[in-house]
């Protein structure tokens, strides 16, 4: 006869990071990474991560540069540290003594508009090619108000009438529900969609929902569309994160005519004497 394994206790430590962070609302899966990167930290310095110094901290970073990990995990764990640090053990001395890595400057990757509506045709059934045109035809990533272009509409009524056939849309249910109908369409499926359909379309880029989003601005972008608009319509803060898209709005750049070239013609130049 086996028994099954107790689940490791919580030590009183963790459980109050825990509760410092359900009071500030933190969502269950920053958390649990929270919590992960602390016990990291802690594995390293081989004592209770209430007892570490600076030169702890100072040595700890050095091993995750020297180990080959990425700026962006690096940048996690002192997110995590610092929480941990000031709003946990009340140590803001420590927390200060943390370094964000600057992380180099990434390109994001973008489609064509050959592209997209190769990747939208190859989309697997209604559902999907409406949840992708709708990603790409409003550069969603969060709730807010967005833009409904009449080609996106018709994608919705296209997938309404077979949702309501198939019997998967509920009354007041998810527009774009999961396998279960009262469960909305998780972010695994839509990825393994987005994947499928840019297989079948022979998009050799790496594509994901963001991509389509990316796409979105650098398309509005080469149409002349103002930066400031497309700010709004992302959803930005800042209006530098939307000039990231003038790197790879190459249609846009080939496009703008030099005030050279709105001068007159100029007359040829004179040869100087001897040469």
């Amino acid at each position: 006869m086996t028994s099954t394994p107790s689940p490791r206790p919580v030590s009183a430590l963790r459980a109050r990071m825990i509760e410092d962070m359900m009071v500030r609302g933190f969502t269950e899966e920053t958390r649990t990474d929270y919590v992960r990167r602390v016990r990291a930290f802690a594995a390293f310095i081989r004592r209770s991560p209430d007892t570490a110094t600076a030169e702890d901290l100072r040595r700890f970073q050095l091993h995750q540069r020297q180990s080959g990990m990425q700026p962006p995990s690096i940048n996690n764990s002192v997110s995590a540290l610092r929480f941990f640090f000031t709003a946990t053990l009340d140590r803001p001395d420590l927390a200060r003594r943390l370094t964000v890595v600057r992380e180099p400057l990434r390109l994001p990757t973008v489609l064509s508009v050959e592209e997209v509506t190769l990747l939208l045709q190859s989309a697997p059934g209604a559902k999907y090619k409406a949840a992708l045109g709708t990603a790409y035809g409003a550069g969603l990533r969060k709730d807010r108000h967005a833009m409904l272009s009449p080609q996106l509409l018709e994608l919705l009524r296209d997938w309404w009438v077979e949702g309501r056939r198939r019997g998967v849309l509920l009354p007041r249910g998810w527009l774009f529900p999961g396998r279960n109908p009262i469960e909305p369409l998780s972010t695994r499926q839509i990825n393994r969609a987005v994947h499928a359909a840019a297989e079948a379309a022979g998009i050799k880029k790496r594509v994901s929902m963001h991509t389509l989003r990316h796409s979105f601005a650098t398309h509005l972008l080469e149409q002349d569309t103002d930066i400031r608009v497309i700010q709004v319509l992302l959803g930005h803060a800042k209006l530098e994160t939307t000039a990231l898209y003038t790197r790879v709005a190459t249609t846009t750049i080939r496009s703008v005519t030099s005030p050279l070239d709105r001068l007159a013609p100029l007359p040829a130049a004179r040869p100087r004497p001897g040469a």
